[in-house]
């Protein structure tokens, strides 16, 4: 834990206490701290914040940190934990707005509770593969294949477009993951613009 840069260290720990937290009264941290439809009864303002700090189970958190892990610690060394930070929120915020926009704009009548920093993750992602694109990744699963970040990057949106398109029952918030990673090229591109991107933020 002592090589983890200490943004992405914080993140995890706090990820995980909030899991800990679930799993031991899963009511009440649901109730509090997931994230409910604006106007809803269970909605609070600090969920659109809390929400992407909670998981649904193991392997949701499990996927979601170690992804966080293996891109995120790069991203962080590269920008400095301060920038890091703002565009971990920034892309975890987005995708909440485009995942509650979408279900909005679609006439979902649901009061089910939003958890999952998916949103983020999927941001943190695209930005590695806007920063490194020709960096070679080895995906496992479903079979081993090695890919340039840009492909792997692609393939995930293009994965997360169709199955928001066609999946409407699994509870799965693709849109989330597109929202974080539109928010992510929206931020990166206004930092190449402003010849910011690999400045350290103080």
């Amino acid at each position: 834990m002592r090589n983890i840069p200490p943004a992405i260290k914080n993140i995890i720990i706090i990820n995980i206490i909030m899991f800990i937290a679930t799993l031991i009264n899963q009511e009440f941290m649901f109730e509090h701290f997931a994230l409910f439809p604006i106007g809803t009864y269970f909605f609070r303002p600090w969920q659109l914040v809390t929400h992407i700090f909670m998981h649904g189970g193991f392997w949701h958190i499990f996927f979601n940190m170690y992804t966080l892990f293996f891109f995120g610690v790069v991203l962080e060394r590269v920008w400095g934990s301060k920038k890091f930070l703002l565009y971990y929120f920034v892309t975890g915020l987005g995708a909440a707005a485009c995942h509650l926009g979408v279900m909005y704009l679609q006439g979902v009548d649901y009061n089910l509770p939003t958890v999952g920093a998916s949103g983020a993750v999927y941001g943190v992602l695209l930005g590695y593969g806007m920063l490194f694109p020709n960096n070679r990744i080895t995906m496992l699963f479903p079979f081993p294949v090695t890919l340039k970040a840009k492909w792997f990057v692609l393939i995930f949106g293009g994965i997360e477009l169709v199955t928001g398109i066609f999946d409407t029952s699994s509870g799965i918030a693709h849109f989330a993951h597109l929202g974080g990673m539109l928010f992510g090229i929206l931020l990166i591109l206004y930092w190449k613009k402003r010849n910011k991107l690999y400045e350290w933020v103080e």
